[in-house]
C-alpha cells in the first residue's frame, strides 16, 4: 500500500501546490510590496527623508526578542543600519517576486520562513489593534514552511521548466529549491509535517503569550499609550541632565512631551518647562542615540518609540542645589501621563 502512495506522490505534489497557489502570491506580494512602496511608490532608503525604514527598524528595539543587540548596534551605527535596510529591501523583493513566480519556490519559501522570523522576533510586539506584526510574523512562518513541502503547482515557472522536461529537473538539488516530489518516504513526511507543525504551534502561542499575554493570564498591549524611561538623572554645575527612553507606544505616533519639571523633598516645584517651552530648539540640549530622533517639535518635545536621548538643561541661577538633597524629576506627556525619577546632585 505505501508503494502505491509512493507512486501517486507526483500527482499529489502538482496538487498540493496548484492549491497553495493563492497562498504563494498573496504572501509574495506582502513582501514584494515592501520593496515597492520603499523604492517605487516613495523613497523610504533616504536617511534624510520623513519614513525612513531605518527609523521603523528603531521602533522595534525596546521589545524586540532575542534579536534586541542586533536591533541596538545597528541604530546606533547609521552607516551600517543604511547597507542592512538596502540588502534587507532587495531580499524582500527578489524573494517576493519569486515567491508569486514560482521560481525555485523551496528557496524562496526558506526565505519568507527567515524574513517572516525577523518580523516576528523584532516588532511582534507592535500593533495598536489587531497584532499587526506578530500576525504577520506568525503567518509567513506558517506559509513558507508549508509551501516548502508542497513547491509550486501550474501556475509557477517551476512547472514551466518541468513541462520543459530540462535536464536539470532530474538533479536533486532542483527537488529541494524549487518543485516537485521530495525524496522522502510518506511516513518521515508524516513526520516532518507533524513535527514542523508542532515547534511552529509552540512558536505561535510562546510569542503570543510573551509579548500580548494572548494565551492565559492578563493581555497587554505595549501599543496602546507611550511610555517612557528615566535614566541616570543628575543635577552638577546647575545642570539638569538624564536619558529618556521610549520603550512603548504606537509606533506611528510620538510622545509629546509637553513638561518638564523638579521638585525638591517637600514637593515644591523649583523649576519646570511647558510645551512652549520645549518647542524651541535652544531650551535643551538633545544628544540623541539611535537614527530615531527626540527633537523639538511645533508645540512639545516629541519622543518617538525607540528613541533614547539624553537631555541637558541649564537651571536658573536663582536655584540652589543642596548636596544629597532629594529631587524629583517629573516628565509630563500631552496625554497627562506623568514619569518620576529621584535625582540626587
Amino acid at each position: 500500500m505505501e508503494n502505491i502512495k509512493h507512486k501517486n506522490m507526483p500527482e499529489g505534489y502538482q496538487l498540493s501546490g496548484l492549491f497553495t497557489t493563492a497562498l504563494r502570491l498573496v504572501v509574495g506580494w506582502t513582501y514584494f510590496s515592501a520593496f515597492w512602496r520603499r523604492l517605487v511608490l516613495a523613497d523610504k532608503l533616504d536617511p534624510d527623508l520623513p519614513g525612513y525604514i531605518g527609523e521603523k527598524f528603531n521602533h522595534f528595539l525596546p521589545n524586540a526578542l532575542g534579536i534586541k543587540p542586533m536591533i541596538a548596534y545597528l541604530v546606533t551605527h547609521p552607516d551600517t543600519l543604511w547597507y542592512t535596510m538596502v540588502i534587507f529591501t532587495i531580499v524582500e523583493g527578489i524573494v517576493g517576486l519569486f515567491f508569486m513566480l514560482g521560481l525555485f519556490t523551496r528557496l524562496m519559501s526558506i526565505g519568507v520562513f527567515g524574513l517572516a522570523m525577523g518580523i516576528l522576533l523584532g516588532a511582534g510586539w507592535i500593533g495598536t489593534t489587531c497584532l499587526d506584526e506578530w500576525q504577520i510574523g506568525v503567518l509567513g512562518i506558517a506559509a513558507g514552511f508549508t509551501i516548502y513541502l508542497t513547491g509550486s503547482g501550474k501556475f509557477s515557472v517551476d512547472a514551466l521548466m518541468i513541462s520543459k522536461n530540462k535536464p536539470f529537473i532530474h538533479k536533486k538539488w532542483f527537488t529541494l529549491l524549487a518543485s516537485g516530489p521530495l525524496s522522502i518516504q510518506i511516513k518521515n513526511l508524516h513526520r516532518i509535517v507533524g513535527i514542523g507543525s508542532g515547534v511552529i504551534l509552540f512558536i505561535t502561542l510562546f510569542t503570543n503569550q510573551y509579548f500580548h499575554g494572548g494565551v492565559w493570564g492578563n493581555l497587554h498591549n505595549k501599543s496602546v499609550k507611550p511610555k517612557l524611561e528615566i535614566t541616570d538623572p543628575n543635577i552638577n554645575l546647575s545642570k539638569l541632565s538624564f536619558d529618556v527612553f521610549r520603550t512603548e507606544g504606537a509606533d506611528v505616533y510620538g510622545s509629546f512631551l509637553i513638561g518638564i519639571a523638579l521638585k525638591d523633598a517637600n514637593d515644591k516645584t523649583l523649576f519646570s518647562l511647558n510645551g512652549k517651552d520645549l518647542s524651541l530648539p535652544d531650551t535643551l540640549h538633545i544628544d540623541n542615540y539611535y537614527v530615531a530622533n527626540v527633537k523639538p517639535g511645533a508645540h512639545s518635545l516629541i519622543i518617538p518609540l525607540g528613541a533614547k536621548a539624553r537631555i541637558t538643561v541649564n537651571l536658573p541661577d536663582n536655584i540652589s542645589v543642596g548636596n544629597n538633597t532629594p529631587y524629583t524629576l517629573i516628565l509630563t506627556d500631552i496625554s497627562g501621563i506623568e514619569w518620576e525619577a529621584h535625582v540626587l546632585p
